[in-house]
């Protein structure tokens, strides 16, 4: 299947989280930290709202479209290039989207806060593919700008991702697992990982995200 990758641009931004949403519908970190009541629609609005706030203002966006129509999105960040304010405006508004699950949003997030590096490093903060092509590797094409980029500019990248079937293919792209974080009350198991520059990339990229 053809698929074009390209830098998104502002008005994808509603394509694009359309895009995430579907793809973290049932994810193990998005199913604990955003409420079941209009799941859907919140996760949509939070990936609109981190997107147009976070993403594409301090990072980069990457957006893979084929024949059918928007079917990739991969959210790149610099290390720490979103000022203190945006964050919480940010995280004001996700509290609300989280709904019931907001605390235990805040608690996951409290642990995996403090294993977090300060190295200088690009975030992977999430990929996604859209549910009905998930396993064709579109997701290698998705990721390769970004992990292009990571190694012109000769930086690690590091990620999180709480879906443990992503984590062998994730090491098939040259990442390691640095920490493993066990969220309070039964939250979802979450890794961490890390590539360096210039790592090794494969046939196959992992189909849903690191949120």
């Amino acid at each position: 299947m053809t698929l074009h990758v390209r830098p998104a641009q502002p008005d994808d931004v509603p394509a694009a989280a359309d895009v995430l949403a579907d793809a973290f519908a049932d994810h193990p970190w998005t199913r604990w930290t955003v409420g079941a009541d209009a799941h859907a629609q919140r996760l949509t609005r939070l990936f609109r709202l981190d997107l147009g706030t976070i993403a594409l203002p301090y990072g980069h966006v990457d957006i893979g479209t084929t024949p059918e129509g928007p079917a990739t999105v991969a959210v790149w960040l610099p290390g720490a290039a979103v000022p203190g304010d945006v964050w919480a405006e940010v995280g004001a508004a996700s509290v609300e989207l989280a709904g019931s699950r907001a605390a235990a949003a805040a608690a996951a997030e409290a642990v995996l806060a403090p294993r977090r590096s300060s190295e200088e490093h690009l975030l992977l903060a999430s990929v996604g593919v859209v549910r009905h092509l998930q396993g064709r590797g579109l997701g290698t094409a998705t990721l390769a700008p970004g992990l292009d980029r990571a190694d012109r500019e000769g930086l690690p990248v590091r990620l999180e991702t709480s879906a443990e079937a992503t984590v062998h293919l994730y090491r098939r792209l040259g990442f390691a697992v640095t920490d493993v974080v066990d969220p309070p009350d039964g939250g979802p198991r979450t890794w961490l990982m890390r590539r360096g520059s210039c790592g090794t990339r494969r046939s196959r990229a992992p189909e849903d995200g690191a949120p």
